[in-house]
């Protein structure tokens, strides 16, 4: 029996979808423990234990294969903040609601917060880009410069610099998870009140 295709007779048939999976799951585990560096190609196959030649039948090289598992892990953190914002009432609500769900999601996906980290900032403690510009994968500053706007324009937030604020809020979400990747004992859920109420404070009418 042939193996069934998904979409068009050119398309990947379910057991290989289900195949690249596998490695790209193998790939996040890996890159979360190891590190990009000592990522190598017969680690990936050993640990979903496939020949490394089945990797390559898949993806061509360790930068194909790991560029699809960055893909997928920033595709997922989308989607997980995009679901929460559609649940706001407002867009005040929607920026709070974006502040909780970027820390939300980091919260409980350490191992795909790791293979960010790894593949877009340096060696040197996480915290210069790799690629400056890399970290707007997905429009993410964007989307958060959007939400101010939206806020300006209903009339509830102050006037200010969309870009300088949004850039403000990502970097400090960024420093507080930077530090909780190296400290997890930092508390998290106290974090992110303090980082609500900062952000809060930087776009909220003043009386």
């Amino acid at each position: 029996m042939t193996p069934r295709r998904g979409d068009g007779p050119d398309a990947p048939t379910f057991t290989e979808r289900a195949r690249r999976q596998q490695l790209i799951d193998a790939t996040i585990d890996l890159i979360s423990t190891r590190g990009h560096p000592a990522t190598s190609l017969s680690a990936i196959a050993e640990r979903a234990g496939v020949s490394k030649a089945a990797v390559l039948y898949h993806f061509s090289s360790k930068d194909n294969l790991t560029r699809a598992a960055l893909e997928q892990v920033m595709e997922q953190f989308g989607a997980y903040v995009a679901e929460r914002l559609a649940r706001a009432d407002g867009p005040r609500e929607a920026i709070i609601a974006y502040v909780r769900a970027m820390i939300g999601y980091q919260q409980a996906n350490r191992r795909q917060v790791r293979v960010i980290t790894e593949m877009l900032l340096d060696d040197e403690g996480g915290t210069r880009l790799k690629t400056p510009g890399s970290h707007d994968t997905h429009g993410r500053w964007q989307a958060l410069a959007d939400l101010l706007t939206a806020g300006q324009n209903a009339g509830v937030l102050r006037e200010f610099d969309v870009q300088t604020i949004a850039l403000a809020i990502g970097g400090s979400i960024d420093g507080v998870i930077a530090h909780w990747l190296a400290h997890p004992e930092l508390d998290l859920d106290a974090a992110a009140a303090e980082l609500e109420e900062f952000t809060l404070n930087a776009i909220e009418r003043r009386a």
